[in-house]
């Protein structure tokens, strides 16, 4: 893969695995507002949100491809992470994303100091960058000579991360 691919492309063109790392906790200025707003005015999950990226999930995870992330979080929730994971996380699974929770409420974060970023089929790496508001301020295709870098990230969150499903058992409202 030539690093010079989009976000967009890079999605198009994976063959085996797309990861993503989150660690803010508020994405409120980078979509989703509406739906957002929804949510802290008390409505209820329309049955047709988020569908768009259930299909594109779906046409991935119907061939074998894995869509997946590790969010990096403490409690108690934000009312952002509380949207995100209720109506986000748990539509979005079926489309087949995987989700998984490295919760530092009562330990420290391993991956201190490390911003967001998409890491595809370990070749890949896209550094997502955020401002003080959350909102998306650009985005860093990093050469593939350091994706080295970031599957050991991956690697790390993964094994400090405990699956979504059952960290909401225990967590969610």
């Amino acid at each position: 893969m030539g690093s010079s691919k989009s976000l967009a492309e890079l999605f198009d063109t994976f063959e085996r695995e797309a990861f993503r790392l989150e660690t803010l906790d508020d994405y409120s200025k980078s979509g989703s507002t509406d739906a957002y707003q929804a949510f802290l005015a008390g409505e209820s999950q329309p049955d047709d949100y988020n569908d768009a990226w259930v299909e594109e999930l779906l046409s991935h995870t119907s061939t074998g491809k894995r869509v997946y992330r590790v969010h990096i979080l403490s409690r108690p929730l934000t009312p952002y992470l509380r949207f995100e994971l209720g109506w986000g996380y748990r539509k979005n699974a079926t489309g087949g994303e995987e989700f998984f929770i490295l919760d530092t409420t009562d330990k420290p974060n391993p991956l201190e100091g490390v911003e967001d970023f998409w890491l595809f089929d370990e070749t890949a790496p896209v550094v997502m960058h955020y401002d003080e508001t959350g909102a998306i301020s650009g985005r860093e295709t990093v050469p593939e000579s350091r994706a080295q870098e970031f599957i050991n990230y991956r690697d790390t969150a993964l094994a400090h991360a405990e699956p979504f499903p059952e960290w909401w058992a225990k967590y969610g409202e």
